[in-house]
């Protein structure tokens, strides 16, 4: 049985903000998970990972960046962003939900890479879906400029139609960082698949479930 339980509100900096725990029968961690910039935390795409996250196991925190909550279009500062992970992982740690993970959608992935390098927060793994390396049509490596300071076990799950990601600066950047680096098949950006070229026969959210399950298991196995 999953369920997700009733909103919960956590102020940042002044400003509030909602959260969620998504949960199956057990679970063996949690994912504070963020969202991406366009859309918040009960987004359909967010919904469907939540779900296929608990059928293997994994809890997931979902949360509302300040803006989001307040309905602004720009998305917050840097400082801000990271703040609102800081004050999430620390209302999960007093709730008792870890072993815990940092990840997110798109910018919510980028600004978990940022959260845990600004505020030193412990957890067992960076979990980056759609991570937005680059714009579109301007391919560079400087939004990753500081993932040396990250020292956590990186997985990278990107939509092999992903204009975000290039293909071989992402690899690049897996193998300079030893991430794991798992390819959405027809996926991209926002999860839309291709169904008469796509091999799979399960939907991206559970082929996502599949490469954090295996990621999570072999991290979990060395505490």
């Amino acid at each position: 049985m999953i369920s997700t339980l009733d909103e919960q509100q956590l102020t940042v900096e002044g400003q509030k903000i909602s959260v969620c725990l998504t949960t199956g029968r057990s679970s063996r961690c949690t994912v504070i998970f963020g969202h991406g910039a366009g859309a918040g935390m009960r987004h359909s795409s967010l919904d469907g990972i939540a779900t296929a996250f608990a059928e293997v196991g994994i809890s997931t925190l979902r949360f509302n960046f300040p803006y989001m909550e307040a309905g602004r279009n720009r998305v917050d500062a840097l400082s801000v962003s990271t703040q609102t992970f800081k004050e999430v992982h620390s209302f999960a740690v007093a709730k008792g939900l870890d072993p815990l993970f940092l990840g997110g959608h798109s910018f919510g992935g980028r600004m978990a890479t940022h959260a845990v390098v600004e505020h030193n927060l412990i957890v067992e793994g960076l979990i980056l879906s759609s991570f937005p390396l680059h714009n579109p049509k301007k391919t560079s490596v400087d939004r990753a400029s500081h993932f040396d300071k990250i020292s956590c076990p990186i997985l990278f799950l990107i939509g092999t139609r992903d204009g975000m990601a290039n293909a071989d600066l992402i690899q690049q950047l897996s193998v300079e960082h030893q991430a794991s680096l798992k390819w959405l098949d027809t996926a991209d950006h926002g999860y839309k698949t291709l169904k008469r070229t796509r091999t799979r026969q399960d939907n991206v959210f559970q082929e996502i479930a599949e490469h954090t399950d295996a990621f999570v298991s072999d991290i979990l196995k060395q505490l």
